[in-house]
């Protein structure tokens, strides 16, 4: 196997510098200002991996524009000043082949934010990309030092993920493909191998959708007449204005709230809190088999070779063959690229149809339900009922499975059952659900299983989870917490803002408070980690627009606060951090739920 080398690239007027660690041998190289030092290096790692964040669009131009002896400063301004692709600054750059691997994924929110998560330094060097001579040797001493860690931190994510790249190595040896193809994305991959080639007249038939001839929906027939209405084909109210309401269809199936649109359905009884006997009933992969079922695959790829990676697939999974993984890929990024214009899988109206199938047929289900149960959720492919009480619940679930075996005999999709005795549900995109063992199943912001890469305000979410499925008070968990990293609140501005101040106070002006700006100072960072403070000479936190330069507020950040940008990794909790905005918080979001 190729040897990894992590790289990160910094440029300015008159000076560039790289720093790489080959993460085998642990080595590492820094070098400024010296092509002809870059061009050693890159020879000897031709044949390797070059890991980085957000490498994809910045790094691997800068190095490439370095060996074909352009300035990396044009290329740096090119990318990041005009917002324009690396690729289009020259067709020199296809003569250097290089292997690479991007560890950000596209709804990555910054390398600072995950070195926040993960409890290291956030701080940024003090030196400005904005000078306009030679840096000294201190400034470039600085640099490397800052540079240094952000490499060492893209390994720790990159180890993070190690299984992501696991899998897209190991599709790469098993479809036969170039070792250059780790550079690719999930859905360009998954193009490729499914020999998927774009039309030579592009489709334009985006909203000719069909209906499933299994269906037999009666009672809710006007959402089926919502699809067939051609004013209704169209993804927003004014399809000049994305940022216009979604077209979608706003009506009650069996009590519930639920809306039908160009997405998956939704429906949810808002601040449900109940006790008792529910069935979660999932439909297995979905998307992927309506389009084996109804023949509802991209018109450019090759259809049965899509179908034969999922039984594949389902091979794997059976025999608990690691296998199955890389397989994941090229399943899961084929809808997606049905509705990427850049993607050689692109087909929307097909995409279409897969949802509006998707939607008509698990609606079918609900009203075939919907005499014998109650339904407290539907969310894209599956349902949560409750037995009604009195009931005996093996002979509900009897007669939930009947039901379900003749929809799945009809429709040629199967369902999985899961059993729980304790649902609390915000919404339909936040829930907690505990099954008799006492585990439990959660979705959202509030409640979601937090990893390594998605640590934010810890301890509150574990408060929720522990009052929710053990019955500890908040005030318990948050109290006898004394590890600060739990506590630790990540925030990082957008390109939209110029910087964040610190040290705000807020004057009260009749009913309404404004913020007091003397004294406040710009912090160096544009990502900070946030402790809310019982000192009142604390202040808080806002951040200025870059073109109005008007001050916002950064959202649910105390007003009293502290930062810690260092490491807080085995920190304990000093005596001004204010545990009670925890707590606080917590009963706030138990409220949300209608706790």
């Amino acid at each position: 196997m190729s040897r990894c080398c992590s790289t990160i690239f910094e440029v300015f007027q008159e000076d560039w510098l790289v720093v790489v660690i080959d993460m085998d041998e642990r080595k590492e190289h820094v070098i400024i200002n010296d092509p002809e030092q870059l061009e050693v290096l890159y020879q000897a790692n031709k044949k390797n991996i070059w890991v980085g964040f957000n490498s994809r669009h910045y790094d691997q131009y800068v190095l490439k524009g370095i060996l074909c002896g352009f300035n990396p400063k044009e290329i740096n301004d090119f990318i990041i000043v005009e917002n324009r692709a690396g690729w289009q600054f020259s067709k020199a750059f296809n003569k250097i082949p290089l292997n690479n691997y991007d560890v950000m994924t596209g709804v990555d929110r910054g390398l600072k934010v995950y070195e926040g998560f993960m409890g290291n330094m956030i701080k940024e060097s003090s030196i400005s990309f904005d000078i306009k001579r030679k840096l000294t040797d201190a400034e470039l001493q600085e640099t490397v030092k800052y540079c240094r860690h952000d490499v060492q931190q893209t390994i720790k994510v990159f180890l993070e993920r190690i299984d992501d790249f696991n899998a897209q190595f190991e599709l790469l040896k098993m479809f036969d493909m170039p070792l250059s193809n780790i550079s690719k994305t999930k859905v360009q991959l998954s193009a490729q191998i499914l020999e998927a080639v774009k039309p030579s007249n592009p489709y334009n038939d985006e909203f000719d959708i069909s209906f499933p001839d299994t269906m037999r929906i009666q009672k809710y027939q006007v959402v089926v007449e919502w699809y067939k209405n051609p004013k209704n084909r169209k993804y927003n109210v004014d399809p000049e204005d994305p940022k216009s309401k979604k077209m979608q269809l706003e009506i009650e199936v069996a009590g519930v709230p639920t809306v039908f649109g160009w997405g998956g359905v939704h429906g949810a009884r808002e601040k449900y809190i109940g006790e008792g006997y529910f069935i979660n009933i999932d439909v297995a992969s979905l998307y992927p088999s309506l389009m084996i079922r109804y023949n509802l695959h991209s018109r450019s790829c090759k259809p049965q070779k899509f179908n034969d990676i999922v039984a594949l697939r389902l091979k794997y999974k059976h025999e608990k063959n690691p296998l199955q993984a890389p397989l994941k890929i090229v399943i899961n990024g084929t809808y997606g690229a049905m509705k990427d214009e850049n993607n050689p899988l692109y087909d929307p109206r097909q995409a279409n149809n897969v949802c509006v199938y998707g939607q008509l047929l698990l609606l079918d289900l609900m009203e075939h339900l919907e005499p014998y149960c109650e339904i407290i959720q539907s969310n894209t492919d599956g349902l949560l009922l409750k037995m009604p009480d009195g009931q005996n619940p093996d002979d509900f679930y009897s007669l939930v499975d009947d039901i379900a075996f003749e929809w799945e005999q009809r429709t040629g999709l199967n369902l999985e059952f899961d059993e729980y005795k304790r649902v609390l549900q915000k919404d339909v995109n936040n829930y907690v659900i505990v099954d008799f063992e006492g585990h439990y199943k959660s979705k959202g912001a509030y409640v979601k299983k937090l990893g390594t890469l998605d640590y934010d305000l810890p301890i509150v979410n574990k408060a929720l989870i522990e009052f929710m499925v053990n019955g500890v008070p908040v005030e318990k968990t948050i109290s006898s917490c004394d590890e600060l990293k739990e506590f630790q609140q990540i925030k990082k501005i957008s390109g939209k803002y110029d910087c964040i101040l610190y040290g705000i106070f807020w004057d009260s002006v009749g009913k309404k408070k404004i913020p007091n700006l003397d004294g406040a100072f710009k912090v160096n960072e544009k990502c900070v980690r946030v402790f809310a403070s019982k000192d009142n000479a604390d202040g808080g936190l806002m951040m200025i627009h870059a073109k109005t330069k008007n001050p916002a507020k950064i959202s649910e950040t105390p007003e009293h606060a502290f930062l810690f940008n260092d490491s807080v990794e085995g920190v304990k909790c000093p005596d001004k951090l204010d545990k009670t905005w925890y707590i606080d918080l917590a009963r706030k979001r138990l409220r949300d739920f209608g706790c």
